[in-house]
């Protein structure tokens, strides 16, 4: 029999893949209802992109793979994230839209109901469900907006209290989280070793993107969301320390960052989204990858994907000190302390030619696969009873 799973995420399912997709979709024995987040209704004055959320066909499925479909929620009530009874009300009125689609699917009593935001605390006793898990992959009261730290935390504290398994990415919010939850375990993100790992095997024979073409080389090159918490004056003083070089942004640039300052410099390309599947030739043509985060509270506990993806590449990877995770592979990576220190890696390590390195980075990607990652989640899953092995 199957285990019956509903996944309350913080992220579209569309159309980039996060820890959240990549668990979902590697969960063994595993029928999933994967529930994208709802849009307040005031998130377009924010945002325009999601406007057409606010009318978007809640009760249409779609089925990214034969064991997982995929709803919208309905839209919420803005301020949830500062007054309690506000998540209270708009949770309660989220239940009955998935109670709906558990009925519609055939899930009951028997089912799992897996969690990534804090908010999903006041939905829990309104769904049938046999066992809870929470999956924390950010310190969520560091976010910026209307938020009230103590009101998330909060909301943290009672989740992870009440659930019968707890994750964490990293050790800042593990040791925060072991707080609540005695058995909580730490299993930070990982990468799609299978794709990313293109770039070594496959060196030589991908294609180079036409945005690539005839850019002055070296290309340090970064891949993941444009939000507030990297650090764009290291990228900067690259830019102007480097006129002969080229500095390769692939992602999206989230609402309220503004990167004005950047586009003003000629070697600075900003190139936008790109699918997954073809990350692979524009990161062949990188000569560094960049992890560049400003020191905070967010950054110190993030687990970030994208190095665990460079790590699969092969690739030189300059970093900050921050996130901490990144002084776990501090034999293959070069991290800097400071502005000056960031130039002089980001020179060493275009420079480099160590085979040994590479291979030790690609040992390293490889440990940390999302098949190696799940496995591990899968361990303790089917240890406590939460999911069948099947």
């Amino acid at each position: 029999m199957k285990n019956k799973i509903v996944c309350l995420s913080t992220t579209n399912f569309h159309p980039l893949p996060t820890r959240k997709q990549n668990v979902m979709t590697r969960l063994r024995n595993a029928e999933i209802l994967y529930f994208d987040p709802p849009v307040s209704y005031i998130a377009p004055f924010k945002d325009k992109r999601c406007f057409p959320r606010l009318f978007a066909r809640w009760e249409k499925a779609d089925k990214p793979q034969g064991n997982v479909t995929v709803y919208q929620l309905p839209p919420v009530l803005p301020f949830f994230n500062k007054h309690r009874w506000v998540n209270r009300l708009n949770q309660r009125r989220q239940a009955a839209f998935v109670r709906r689609k558990m009925r519609a699917h055939g899930f009951g009593a028997d089912t799992v109901l897996w969690c990534y935001s804090p908010s999903s605390c006041d939905i829990v006793p309104y769904l049938p469900h046999k066992k809870l898990v929470y999956d924390c992959v950010d310190r969520h009261s560091a976010y910026k907006g209307h938020i009230s730290a103590p009101v998330v935390d909060g909301m943290e504290r009672d989740l992870a209290g009440g659930a019968d398994m707890v994750f964490s990415t990293a050790v800042g919010l593990h040791e925060t989280l072991r707080g609540y939850h005695q058995d909580a375990k730490m299993i930070p993100n990982g990468a799609a070793y299978e794709v990313f790992s293109r770039v070594q095997s496959e060196k030589g024979s991908l294609p180079c993107p036409d945005a690539l073409k005839n850019l002055p080389h070296p290309v340090f090159g970064f891949v993941g969301m444009l939000q507030e918490c990297i650090d764009y004056a290291l990228i900067e003083s690259l830019a102007k320390a480097r006129p002969d070089a080229t500095v390769f942004f692939i992602g999206r640039t989230l609402p309220g960052v503004s990167l004005d300052r950047l586009k003003k410099y000629p070697n600075i390309v900003f190139h936008g989204l790109v699918p997954q599947t073809e990350l692979p030739a524009f990161l062949a043509q990188f000569d560094v990858c960049l992890n560049v985060f400003r020191a905070g509270a967010l950054s110190k506990d993030v687990s970030p994907l994208k190095f665990y993806e460079y790590l699969a590449t092969g690739k030189p990877i300059v970093s900050t000190r921050e996130p901490l995770q990144v002084s776990d592979f501090a034999d293959v990576t070069y991290i800097a302390d400071s502005e000056a220190e960031f130039l002089e890696k980001c020179a060493e390590a275009a420079a480099e030619n160590d085979p040994e390195k590479v291979r030790r980075r690609l040992a390293y990607g490889k440990a940390c696969s999302w098949g190696e990652r799940v496995r591990q989640m899968e361990q303790e899953l089917y240890a406590r009873g939460i999911l069948d092995e099947g």
